[in-house]
């Protein structure tokens, strides 16, 4: 079997400048995957500007940015004292997993009720944004089991891990200084794994305030539209001795 690749956009919603960013990688580039955040004001407007477009949609689940949707004294333990959520750093470096199970089922199902109000369809996927917490994962999946829907984790790099019927590895490298996105890549294909899927995770958008203030994450986004949308390494990649894919494949 062909070695194959699952290029995945996160963050649709999470600003203005980001969903310009993963609408032109969808127009203009690689991207086929991309991740909804159901609980940000902009998930509607990224939408509506990936209408009629040949993408595959799913929940990106955020706990970390904005406000839940749920009733925050329903989910103490995902939320500020102003009912804003917590942020990434304040779950990941607690030290321990502060976050309750049953709280963050609570919000996922909110989360899941909007993206079908969203987008009018079940999420192609189901998996999180930015926190590393076993009870998110476990809720996720929870949430994904009760709803029949294709669960994708995360674990470390070179785990192997099983999504649908294929087994698949997750990669991401952007959150390291000296990322460089088409290297990255490359890499990727260069170890693909036999009769499995490589998983790129990118975080393509452009940076506007609202970026700058709240996420960590900002030149790797211009960055990885740069890539995504540059013909020569779409030249470079269909050269390769690997296949494109979609989750709707796995």
């Amino acid at each position: 079997m062909m070695k194959r690749l699952l290029i995945r956009a996160d963050d649709l919603g999470y600003s203005d400048a980001v969903n310009c960013g993963i609408a032109k990688t969808v127009n203009d580039g690689l991207i086929r995957c991309v991740g909804v955040m159901p609980n940000m004001p902009e998930a509607k407007n990224g939408l509506n500007m990936l209408m009629r477009k040949d993408v595959c949609l799913g929940q990106h689940t955020n706990i970390c940015i904005g406000m839940p949707l749920s009733d925050p004294k329903a989910i103490p333990s995902l939320v500020r004292s102003n009912g804003e959520f917590k942020s990434s750093k304040e779950y990941n470096n607690a030290g321990t997993d502060i976050i309750v199970l049953d709280e963050v089922i609570i919000e996922i199902e909110a989360q899941y009720q909007r993206y079908l109000e969203l987008t009018g369809e079940e999420p192609h996927y189901f998996e999180g944004h930015a926190v590393f917490s076993g009870n998110l994962l476990n809720g996720l999946e929870i949430v994904a089991r009760q709803h029949g829907l294709k669960y994708s984790g995360f674990v470390g790099p070179g785990e192997p891990m099983r999504v649908g019927n294929t087994v698949v590895f997750m990669n991401m490298e952007s959150m390291k200084p000296d990322y460089a996105p088409f290297e990255a890549l490359k890499q990727v294909v260069e170890h693909a794994h036999e009769d499995a899927c490589e998983v790129f995770i990118c975080h393509p958008g452009y940076l506007d305030a609202y970026i700058l203030k709240h996420s960590s994450m900002t030149m790797p986004r211009p960055l990885e539209v740069a890539m995504l949308t540059d013909p020569e390494v779409k030249h470079w990649l269909n050269a390769q001795d690997i296949q494109l894919v979609t989750y709707d494949n796995l």
